[in-house]
């Protein structure tokens, strides 16, 4: 079926008990075995459950693999993933990656001796430079946070293959409507459901993905055993969220759109970052492995963090929060929230700095949205 009628029907059916339209909600710990050793599909609550089961059906079905898991957070899909490393072992990463995943990562490097090398994916012919017979993933985020530097995944998946690294990809910028990994070659796709699949913040949540049966099983005894598993009432939410997927998207992307080119044409704007635009450098990659450029919109501005906090504050219709994708729209300074845990040295090396502004899009009119925008910068 098409990807829109597989966010509403994939996974999930009528309730066989009493017909209910809408998955049920399973708040059970634990499930009544029929007789010793026979169970009718469930035993206890992390290792499986109804309602988690239809979710991650559901994910996997649009993301187009093989399995998926959901887990607390989008946090607890990236610990997860993690934990298929051992010590000793090397991982190149995104270098301008959202901050929580570089406060984990460095922490593994320095408790468990994972070595990871930050670095520029976005030119994929300095990747092999940092490749090395320890060397075991390559951790792609693609378009980046806040930067919305995009990655050529076809290339990099490619080059991983070529040396047995296992390649991953964080797809909760576009979410599987506007960008699917696995046809580039992704190994692992991980999601913060909170986001987009989720798109009304109310909840949080995530989830690891794979189309390899071994790394599948790999990936479901990890969550069994590190209690990373997905609560019921989180996961009906979520999927009560996917079902408005493909609509909602279309609307975040109309107004960011509209958001970035208004800001494009601002005197007080010195920079915009959103591949929707065609002086993006990677527009035309964008157009080639996404199927839409997304809601998220990041921009510069002078005048230092006084200027910054003015617009910060100044905004009625934005709200000054941290996380993203939900139907409201939301503002952000990242040198001194999502990014800053990732450290003064690390974001002046990604490009990160005090002036940048983060953008999530709502789906409210745009002519209100680029109207609070306005006044906030005069």
């Amino acid at each position: 079926m098409s990807f829109q009628t597989d966010t509403i029907h994939a996974g999930v059916g009528p309730d066989k008990a009493y017909g209910a339209i809408m998955t049920p909600i399973y708040q059970s710990s634990t499930f009544v075995f029929e007789d010793i050793g026979k169970t009718r599909g469930f035993d206890y609550t992390r290792s499986g459950n109804p309602t988690r089961k239809a979710l991650e059906d559901n994910i996997a079905a649009l993301e187009g693999c093989s399995c998926a898991v959901a887990v607390t957070t989008g946090m607890a899909a990236i610990a997860t993933v993690m934990h298929l490393f051992s010590h000793g072992d090397e991982i190149i990463c995104t270098d301008d990656c959202y901050g929580g995943t570089a406060r984990l990562l460095k922490t593994i490097q320095e408790h468990f001796d994972i070595r990871i090398h930050f670095i520029s994916l976005v030119d994929p012919s300095g990747i092999e430079a940092h490749i090395n017979e320890k060397t075991k993933a390559i951790w792609i985020e693609t378009p980046s946070n806040p930067l919305l530097n995009l990655i050529d995944v076809e290339a990099v998946t490619a080059i991983a293959r070529q040396h047995g690294l296992l390649s991953i990809v964080d797809n909760t910028f576009l979410s599987p409507y506007n960008q699917q990994p696995f046809k580039l070659g992704a190994d692992i796709v991980v999601h913060s459901t909170t986001k987009y699949l989720n798109g009304h913040s109310d909840v949080v949540g995530g989830a690891v993905l794979s189309n390899s049966p071994e790394i599948d099983e790999k990936l479901k005894f990890l969550v069994n055993t590190l209690g990373t598993c997905a609560q019921p009432f989180d996961c009906w939410l979520v999927l009560r969220g996917i079902k408005t997927l493909v609509p909602r998207m279309k609307e975040h992307e109309r107004n960011a759109k509209l958001v970035a080119a208004f800001l494009d044409a601002h005197p007080k704007v010195s920079h915009v970052y959103y591949p929707g635009l065609e002086s993006h450098p990677q527009h035309e990659l964008a157009k080639k492995q996404q199927r839409g450029f997304g809601g998220m919109v990041s921009f510069e501005v002078d005048g230092g963090i006084d200027e910054v906090n003015k617009i910060l504050k100044g905004t009625k219709l934005f709200a000054l929060a941290e996380s993203l994708g939900g139907v409201e729209s939301l503002i952000e300074h990242p040198a001194t929230m999502s990014h800053a845990s990732m450290g003064a040295e690390h974001r002046a090396a990604a490009g990160i700095n005090d002036g940048v502004i983060r953008l999530s899009i709502g789906i409210e009119d745009p002519d209100d949205l680029i109207a609070d925008l306005a006044q906030a910068l005069a």
